[in-house]
C-alpha cells in the first residue's frame, strides 16, 4: 500500500506548503460558516420589534472572562509553535500544556453559563435571541471541543514525531495554531454581540 509522502517545501503557486494551504481553505468554509450564522442574527435583530440586550440577560463578567483566557491560550500556542522553532521541545509540551488548560478553563466557563439557564428554564426554544445565541456560541464550544481534541493528541502521543521527523510535527503544530486562532477570533466577535450590544 502506498502511502502520500509528506512536503514541507513551498508550493509555487500557493507560496504555501500543501497542508498550510488545505488549512487556509478549511478556515475560509468556516468564515462562511459563521458569517451566515452571524448575518442571520443580524438579519433577525434588524427585523425584530424588541431585541434583549445581553448584558441584560447573560453573565457579562464570565464571557469576558473567557475571552481573556482564550486570547491568554492564543499566545501561548504561538509560544508552543516557537519554541518547536528554538528546538526547545520542553517549552513546547509546558505552553501547549497551558493551552489545553486554557481550553478546559473556558469550556468550564461556558458550562457554569449554560446550567444557569438551564437551571432557570431558560433554553433554546424560548425565544429567537436564545435561539441565535445557544446556536453560536454551542457550534463555537464544538469547535473547541474538537480543537482540545487535536491538541491533546499533539501534547501526548503526537509528540513521538518530534524524534522522528521534526518539520512535519512543527508544521502540524502550525497548521493546528491557525485552527486555534480562528476558533479564537470568532469569540472574540461573539463576546461583544451576544454580551454587550
Amino acid at each position: 500500500m502506498d502511502t502520500i509522502p509528506y512536503t514541507f517545501e513551498e508550493r509555487e503557486d500557493t507560496g504555501l506548503y500543501n497542508a498550510k494551504f488545505g488549512i487556509w481553505l478549511f478556515l475560509a468554509s468556516e468564515v462562511m460558516l459563521f458569517g451566515a450564522l452571524f448575518s442571520a442574527y443580524i438579519l433577525m435583530r434588524v427585523g425584530a420589534v424588541y431585541w434583549p440586550v445581553g448584558s441584560e440577560t447573560l453573565n457579562v463578567p464570565l464571557g469576558a472572562i473567557n475571552t481573556v483566557v482564550l486570547i491568554t491560550s492564543s499566545v501561548t500556542m504561538l509560544l508552543s509553535w516557537a519554541a518547536l522553532k528554538q528546538n526547545n521541545f520542553g517549552k513546547f509540551r509546558l505552553m501547549l500544556g497551558l493551552t489545553i488548560l486554557c481550553a478546559l478553563a473556558f469550556m468550564c466557563i461556558k458550562s457554569v453559563e449554560y446550567s444557569a439557564k438551564f437551571s432557570h428554564g431558560i433554553f433554546p426554544k424560548e425565544n429567537t435571541y436564545y435561539a441565535i445565541y445557544f446556536t453560536l456560541t454551542g457550534l463555537h464550544a464544538l469547535h473547541i471541543v474538537g480543537g482540545i481534541i487535536v491538541l491533546v493528541y499533539l501534547w501526548g502521543p503526537g509528540a513521538k514525531m518530534w524524534k522522528t521527523n521534526p518539520i512535519q510535527f512543527t508544521n502540524r503544530l502550525e497548521v493546528v495554531g491557525l485552527y486555534w486562532h480562528f476558533v479564537d477570533l470568532v469569540w472574540i466577535f461573539l463576546f461583544p454581540v451576544l454580551y454587550l450590544l
